[in-house]
């Protein structure tokens, strides 16, 4: 029988009192992070940027170098990284936004010679009066106020947009400094932030914090890569099929693959898209050919890199992947977008590990716990063993 302390009233003041604080303490940092959202961007990615080198940082200094020196060899491998991949990408995106400028009235005839009218004989709607010129002044004569209206937004957005542009400039300049703090200092940061943790729960909160260690960096690091590797299989890949923009739709469809599916199927409907109007008109061998490269991208995610890249240490599903995406952007912007999977990720572990405290606790178990023999054993020699033990005075 165990027996259980009897807590007086008020002990579960206190209790209640102490839990209410934690809530508090919850809600205000919240709050704050809900404030401060648009200053933080620099920080978060700063601080994910120090964090992501600072094993290799760890590493160098194991082999004798000094912590500095170790942040400067890191900062600068990082950063001919940055500059490498921009003096890669940039020249052949100016190519491929430059064919997409050129083909505009190409695509803008496509749509309005054989997209609307077929649409139109699908549906029955009479669609192309809609774009006929002097129907649409006389539209925006008939709502000029409403017009007037959305202009005034639309200026002042344009001014919005002015001051967020600064900000982001303001936010580009401060994220190599920043940066550059986090890597020197990340194990100080971390050293600070133990010597705070309670000593009777030090270790319930380095293990949590090992493992979501260990599933961020998984999730990260290998996520990056499959981005990239997807981003290179579509763009060659639609290349060598013969569609012009082949390699701008393969970026864009590797960039967005860490959302599960969208990445892909944004990528099929811009190829197909493009597709149509390369061909103006049904080319079957060419649509077939851009299923087949979204169907081997796919297969080898699923197959090659996300099991041996990323693994299965994140075990979030895909729905709920979607969900935190777009409630980080809901609630707090371009940073809760940043910092939804991450969020998400040390969530996952913290769910694991309160469903395992409860599968021990007396609320799943009973307060009377039966002892189960294992299925396994013989209860013959259970019984041999019983025969043999001494008796007990």
């Amino acid at each position: 029988m165990s027996a259980h302390r009897e807590e007086t009233p008020e002990h579960e003041i206190a209790h209640f009192l102490r839990q209410l604080k934690w809530l508090a303490i919850a809600a205000v940092s919240v709050w704050l992070v809900w404030m401060l959202a648009p200053i933080l961007t620099p920080f978060v990615l700063g601080a994910l940027l120090g964090w992501l080198g600072d094993p290799l940082v760890d590493r160098l200094q194991r082999r004798g170098y000094s912590r500095n020196l170790a942040v400067v060899v890191v900062f600068a491998l990082m950063t001919l990284v940055l500059v490498l991949g921009l003096l890669i990408l940039v020249p052949l995106l100016e190519r491929q936004i430059t064919t997409l400028i050129k083909a505009l009235p190409e695509y803008r005839d496509w749509f309005l010679q054989t997209a609307l009218p077929w649409l139109e004989q699908k549906t029955g709607l009479d669609l192309l009066v809609w774009l006929d010129t002097d129907r649409l002044i006389e539209w925006v004569r008939d709502h000029w106020a409403q017009a007037g209206g959305f202009a005034a937004s639309l200026f002042g957005y344009l001014s919005r947009s002015g001051v967020a542009m600064i900000a982001w400039i303001a936010n580009i300049v401060l994220l190599p400094i920043l940066t550059f703090y986090f890597l020197r200092d990340w194990d100080a940061l971390v050293a600070r932030v133990a010597a705070l943790i309670p000593r009777d729960h030090i270790d319930t909160v380095s293990r949590l914090a090992r493992e979501s260690n260990d599933v961020l960096g998984a999730f990260l690091r290998g996520q990056f890569l499959v981005m990239i590797a997807l981003g290179l299989i579509y763009a060659v890949g639609l290349s060598l099929v013969g569609l012009k923009l082949g390699l701008l739709i393969g970026i864009i469809a590797g960039l967005i693959s860490f959302i599960p599916y969208l990445g892909a199927f944004t990528g099929v409907i811009l190829a197909v898209f493009a597709a149509l109007v390369q061909a103006q008109g049904f080319d079957l061998k060419l649509l077939l050919l851009v299923g087949v490269v979204f169907t081997v991208g796919q297969l080898l995610e699923s197959y090659v890199l996300t099991p041996r890249i990323v693994g299965d240490k994140i075990g979030l599903h895909p729905a709920a992947v979607i969900f935190a995406i777009m409630a980080g952007g809901q609630l707090f912007g371009f940073l809760g977008m940043l910092l939804a999977l991450p969020v998400a990720a040390v969530a996952n572990v913290l769910l694991r590990f309160a469903n395992e405290r409860y599968r021990q606790s007396d609320l799943y178990t009973g307060e009377h716990v039966a002892i189960v023999l294992d299925p396994y054993v013989d209860p013959n020699s259970l019984e041999q063993a019983a025969a043999r033990r001494p008796e007990q005075p």
